[in-house]
């Protein structure tokens, strides 16, 4: 009921995620007035349910949130997370990266959970490896600490989106 009171009520596009298992939940968040659903966990543990969503309310609706965190001191690298960062996944970044857009996916979310909330600028060398990799477009999460690490990021990678939380508040 609030999802569908937001969404009746609201003249911009809204983006919900969080529990999305099925395709039957996503066609109702739509007919409800959700521009954009967010999966994470779903699209990880479920890849068909990307395609075959994407191929029934379109691919500009898919989003694809990952939750990243570079791992090891010495020869340090990025790991998927699911379930809030508690759970890592086995899969390589780079591989499941270049497989959305195969699978129909409109955007993704990329979370630094290393910079979410230090207000210490963005992870580039993260966005490096997702711009690299992938030609759909991007949101970066995690670490803005003022407008000037905004507009870094949307100058050096031109892309569809920069959160920001902290610097507001």
């Amino acid at each position: 009921k609030l999802i569908n009171d937001i969404a009746s009520e609201c003249s911009m596009p809204i983006c919900y995620g969080g529990g999305i298992k099925t395709l039957d939940e996503i066609e109702h968040l739509i007919r409800m007035g959700i521009e954009k659903i967010a999966l994470s966990s779903s699209a990880i543990m479920n890849p068909s349910l990307l395609k075959t969503a994407s191929d029934r309310v379109g691919s500009q609706s898919i989003v694809v949130v990952l939750d990243i965190k570079k791992i090891g001191l010495i020869n340090k690298s990025y790991k998927i997370f699911t379930h809030n960062g508690k759970e890592s996944i086995n899969i390589n970044l780079i591989d499941l990266i270049q497989g959305l857009e195969d699978k129909g996916v409109g955007e993704i979310v990329i979370n630094s959970i290393d910079r979410d909330g230090t207000m210490k600028g963005y992870d580039m060398n993260l966005m490096d490896i997702v711009f690299e990799n992938t030609n759909i477009p991007v949101t970066a999460l995690g670490g803005a600490g003022n407008y000037q690490d905004l507009t870094e990021l949307i100058q050096r990678y031109k892309i569809i989106g920069a959160a920001a939380g902290s610097i507001f508040v």
